[in-house]
């Protein structure tokens, strides 16, 4: 899916994105359910394009550890949008979010001048207990889902960030160091109010919450190191390293070339390319850059020529495994901080990414910049979307 290829119709854009503030689980927004914190960011981007409620052909809405009963539904509704519009909950674990857009975007090719609401969203504070009903009908409660089968290992997340560390060569100093500017970098991003458009203000019992909660000041290279290993004995990924669960929402509009200068939007992302790869479940971390590698390949682009990259950091060894297989450099990805400062709202994460690429391309102003959003996932899966900033009118 290359924007040169396709007629003005089926060209597939994002023209709004916006999201809430990310916070920890059982934080200030532990009171809130998914389409609680999922609502006022949908609200706020019909207002943002002056867009119809009604004319919305469908809101697509990753989610990984809810209640099921199909949150995009729910949330639109309790968003006010009218009843005519259906909803599509989508569960591929951590990517779900961007997953969700880049089906949104693959709909737009295939049809033409449609519009979506597309993204993600997890209330991790208000998960619901899981459990296997067991012979005798008893409830066995289970702590995650298993992503493959035995057979395969099925590693948690902690571990299959060990196996990628140790196979991919990425040492203890430079996770460490990453994670920490990190925090640094999203701590300056949020004194500089580089978040303040994108974010969407979420009311709660105990006051309106405004603002991430993770990013650490008190960090240093020496309490980093204090860290000890939380998965392996011996090993070198720790919870100062691993990105923490957190609660949040996401959501972009998605229509045709067309039809958004019919809106007479200013700017908006065109999606480039897409990709969505397998990879060995035992190194699930490193199918972010799988898919990347192919989707850049698609385009003719080189790894090189990106401009903004936005990379899910659920862990730093897996981030920096797969930055190096692509040759990019750790210092231009995620300019404002990423997940291991933020949080990871597994459903919302990808979407995030793709809120914080259209505030950046818009910050720079500079048409023709191309950016890429990517993420890995349990199970061995990796999805990355190619973006490029285009201007629309005055």
């Amino acid at each position: 899916m290359v924007a040169e290829d396709l007629p003005a119709e089926r060209q597939p854009v994002i023209i709004a994105a916006l999201r809430t503030p990310v916070c920890r689980i059982n934080g200030p927004l532990r009171t809130l359910r998914s389409h609680e914190l999922l609502a006022p960011v949908l609200r706020e981007l019909l207002t943002g394009v002056a867009l119809d409620p009604s004319s919305v052909d469908d809101v697509m809405i990753g989610n990984a550890v809810g209640g099921g009963g199909n949150v995009a539904r729910l949330a639109l509704l309790e968003a006010g949008l009218p009843v005519n519009v259906p909803g599509l909950t989508v569960d591929r674990q951590c990517g779900s979010g961007l997953d969700a857009i880049v089906l949104a975007a693959r709909l737009v090719a295939g049809g033409g001048n449609q519009v979506y609401l597309a993204g993600g969203v997890e209330s991790t504070s208000t998960a619901p207990l899981r459990a296997y009903r067991n012979d005798d009908g008893e409830p066995e409660f289970y702590r995650r889902a298993q992503f493959v089968p035995y057979s395969f290992g099925d590693p948690d997340m902690g571990l299959a960030a060990e196996t990628v560390a140790q196979e991919y060569g990425v040492g203890r100093d430079r996770q460490d160091a990453f994670a920490l500017a990190s925090h640094r970098k999203a701590l300056a991003a949020m004194r500089d109010g580089r978040f303040s458009a994108e974010t969407v203000a979420l009311p709660t019992p105990a006051g309106t919450v405004t603002a991430d909660d993770g990013p650490r000041a008190g960090l240093t290279p020496a309490i980093m190191a204090r860290f000890p290993a939380a998965f392996v004995a011996g090993g070198s990924v720790t919870a100062g390293n691993s990105c923490f669960d957190a609660d949040a929402a996401s959501a972009v509009v998605v229509t045709s070339l067309r039809r958004a200068r019919d809106l007479g939007v200013r700017d908006a992302l065109l999606v480039r390319g897409t990709h969505t790869a397998g990879v060995a479940p035992t190194v699930l971390g490193i199918g972010a850059a799988t898919a990347a590698r192919r989707v850049l390949a698609g385009a003719g682009v080189t790894a090189g020529e990106l401009d903004l990259v936005e990379f899910n950091e659920a862990f730093a060894s897996q981030t920096l495994a797969c930055l190096d297989e692509l040759g990019i450099d750790s210092k231009r990805v995620n300019l404002d901080g990423g997940a291991l400062a933020l949080g990871h709202a597994y459903g919302a994460s990808g979407a995030v990414l793709v809120t914080r690429l259209f505030a950046q391309a818009r910050n720079s102003g500079v048409p023709g910049t191309l950016a890429m959003a990517m993420i890995s996932m349990a199970g061995g899966m990796g999805t990355a979307a190619l973006l490029e900033y285009r201007r629309l009118g005055s």
